[in-house]
C-alpha cells in the first residue's frame, strides 16, 4: 500500500444523545465526513466495554474513538 493514499479506518463508538446527534445534524446540513469513518450509535458511552474496542481493532479498524 502506497502511504500517500493511506486512509485510516476509525470507529466511533457515539452516545445517542450527544456525540451521535451532533453527527446525524452535520449530515442533515450536509457536511461530509470521510467514508472511513464508522459510527456505532450507543445509548451511552458508558456501555462500551473494552471487548467492544479490542473487537473493533481485531477487524481491521486504525483507530478507535469514544465520544460523549
Amino acid at each position: 500500500m502506497n502511504e500517500d493514499n493511506f486512509e485510516p479506518q476509525v470507529v466511533a463508538f457515539c452516545c445517542r444523545h450527544c456525540a451521535y446527534a451532533a453527527a446525524d445534524l452535520a449530515g442533515s446540513i450536509r457536511l461530509e465526513y470521510p467514508l472511513s469513518l464508522k459510527i456505532v450509535d450507543l445509548p451511552c458511552t458508558g456501555r462500551v466495554d473494552v471487548r467492544h474496542i479490542l473487537r473493533a481493532f481485531e477487524d481491521g479498524a486504525d483507530g478507535v474513538m469514544v465520544a460523549g
